[in-house]
């Protein structure tokens, strides 16, 4: 709790500064702020670094100060706005895209260009990957950040993200950034002036002279990318070590440091003054070191995440998080809250998703939607179909026994389904990080080459729009890879790339579709026929209010290749459920009669149109989706 002295010497440093030109109903409003989120960060400190860190928390809330009063008008009155409409991200209206800004535009301003399409597609949310100054050749993909203050100059300026953003603005579409905070480029100028002994930057890292802590570490922490560096450390020129979870040229920051802390807070709020709307908060689960632990999802990883929460509250009123965290299932979730990311990807049913085309069975991803799909009010997932990265089967091992499954076994069938490795699989995956003693890897590729269209299999289509429907209609923001909606193919020439070559995610990551863009409004071809399909979807849910928020009650099929589910909510103010069928299997299946007996003798039909009966059995073409409105 803050005494009253501390927090009055608070506020005469705060009111030093206050710029002379800064309205006195803006400075207020700020104050309000203040008194609100203090309380909560100071807590938050102290639990993270104890009272001796007060000085440092005093910065930290004078550069929020400052930052608020910087912040351009516009994003000012965003922030008033989304205040009256918290729940602006939970509406059905909602559909992101996600690109690489090169590959898919060349530049910031080929993005500019683009906008027109994003309106035909009804974008509301678009999350360009990676685009801040990174080393050339060691930038895995970006994410190796050399400053968070300049774009790459190979796609634009700083002025130029700021200029986008408020075009995305004026056309109703967030912009999403990733923020990469876990660890920083071994080019950034913190790790240069760190390994050069800058008494300043000297804990910003984790640096040792030799093996001794690092050896204690490694006894408990698990090897990311072995394939780049064994164990977590990595040993610099001079023989010292250094902290790198990931590659050998990403090196993780020091958050026992509370200058660490403030430095990445100046960085997250200088973001959001550019406009940005929502940072993915990368890898989350690493930012916390203890010794004798996994290092992974760590409380004071949680307790981090909040501090940085309060601090954007103060500046950034509208600024949301989103969480990145590829773990265990029970693990996910509790990134997930209001004061902590109001987002979270969705990584247990996009892996189900692929789980349920691939054995036919939708047994695992309906236990998931039953189990583990709820969420606090306020947040929201983002359910994807694939991302810019590789598959990684996150389902639970005891949530798989419970159905007969051996979640070792199964993954490696999984594995070898989608690499091509399995009798007449229709998946034209790549593996990354292929370990065939043990069978272990994860899976590369687009969705249109893992989901048969590479191999011609005249299912292709089906299954893609039956995947794309699932996310559209679970609750949170589906979530489009660019690309994915026309049906573009792995792109193998990375491997003509040396600075790509040993990363086989680039597989999926190819350059814009010219050619099937340009086909997308032809029916007679598989981009037009995707493209027709799930612009028909995407169309449907946003007139269909039932499929806004999150909540969700499962429909038991009583057909394992039958996924169910329904989703409550209201239209025209009147109570309304729409479920949700879906036959994830190459054959028809019935749904008996007996089975839904609970539901009105009829419902109306929201893809195909018209009234249908449910008196009776309800047979489901093979990839069959039914939408309906009971």
């Amino acid at each position: 709790m803050t005494t009253p002295r501390a927090e009055d010497r608070i506020r005469a440093e705060l009111q030093s500064a206050r710029s002379a030109d800064t309205p006195d109903a803006e400075w207020r409003s700020f104050e309000a702020r203040f008194d609100t989120e203090f309380p909560r960060l100071q807590s938050l400190f102290h639990r993270i670094y104890g009272p001796d860190a007060d000085a440092e928390l005093v910065q930290v809330v004078l550069d929020a100060a400052r930052s608020w009063q910087e912040r351009p008008a516009d994003l000012k009155d965003i922030d008033a706005s989304r205040a009256m409409a918290p729940e602006w991200f939970r509406s059905n209206r909602m559909l992101g895209g996600v690109c690489y800004v090169d590959l898919y535009a060349g530049d910031l301003a080929g993005v500019r260009e683009r906008i027109p399409y994003f309106r035909e597609l009804g974008l509301t949310y678009l999350h360009l990957m990676p685009l801040f100054l990174a080393p050339e050749a060691n930038s895995d993909g970006g994410y190796a950040v050399s400053s968070y203050r300049d774009v790459d100059p190979r796609l634009g300026t700083m002025d130029d993200l700021a200029d986008l953003a408020r075009e995305l603005r004026e056309e109703g579409i967030a912009l999403v950034v990733d923020f990469i905070f876990n660890h920083t480029s071994n080019e950034h100028d913190w790790a240069r002036r760190a390994v050069a002994g800058d008494p300043d930057y000297a804990d910003f890292y984790w640096i040792y002279p030799d093996r001794e802590l690092p050896d204690a570490y490694e006894r408990t922490v698990r090897e990311i990318f072995p394939d780049d560096h064994p164990g977590s450390f990595v040993q610099l020129e001079d023989g010292r070590w250094i902290w790198a979870t990931f590659y050998s040229f990403q090196w993780d920051l020091n958050y026992r440091n509370p200058k660490v802390f403030r430095a990445m807070a100046g960085e997250m709020l200088h973001l959001a003054n550019q406009g940005v709307d929502i940072i993915r908060m990368d890898a989350v689960a690493f930012i916390w070191k203890q010794l004798g632990t996994a290092c992974e999802s760590l409380p004071e990883a949680h307790l981090l995440l909040q501090a940085f929460n309060a601090v954007c509250r103060l500046a950034a009123p509208s600024l949301l998080f989103k969480s990145e965290a590829i773990v265990h299932p029970d693990e996910v979730v509790q990134y997930v809250d209001p004061g902590e990311c109001q987002l979270s990807y969705n990584p247990l049913q996009m892996a189900l998703i692929w789980n349920s085309l691939a054995t036919r069975d939708a047994s695992l991803l309906a236990q998931a939607l039953e189990r583990r799909h709820d969420l606090p009010d306020g947040t929201a997932w983002v359910n994807y179909v694939r991302s810019h990265d590789d598959i990684g089967w996150t389902f639970s091992d005891e949530d798989a026994a419970e159905l007969g499954i051996d979640g070792h076994d199964h993954r490696r069938f999984l594995n070898a389904f989608y690499v091509d490795r399995f009798p007449d699989s229709f998946a034209r995956g790549v593996p990354f990080q292929d370990n065939p003693r043990t069978g272990d890897c994860r899976i590369s590729g687009t969705t249109a080459s893992l989901a048969g269209l590479e191999a011609g299999d005249g299912a292709a289509v089906a299954r893609i729009l039956l995947a794309h429907s699932i996310i559209l209609s679970t609750g949170g923001i589906p979530l489009l890879y660019l690309g994915d909606e026309v049906g573009q193919l792995n792109d193998y020439s990375y491997v003509d790339d040396p600075a790509k070559a040993g990363d086989s995610r680039w597989v999926g990551r190819p350059a814009y579709p010219a050619e099937r863009y340009a086909a997308r409004t032809d029916p007679a071809t598989g981009a037009g026929a995707l493209f027709s399909g799930l612009s028909g979807l995407i169309g449907i849910r946003k007139r269909t209010p039932e499929f806004a928020g999150g909540r969700l009650l499962p429909f038991h099929t009583h057909n394992p290749h039958v996924l169910g589910y329904q989703r409550p909510g209201l239209l025209d103010g009147e109570h309304s459920t729409v479920v949700v069928f879906a036959n994830v299997a190459d054959t028809h299946q019935v749904i008996a009669s007996t089975t839904l007996s609970g539901l009105p003798r009829t419902a109306v039909d929201l893809i195909g149109g018209g009234v249908i009966r449910l008196d009776t059995a309800l047979t489901l073409e093979p990839y069959a989706v039914r939408w309906l409105r009971v």
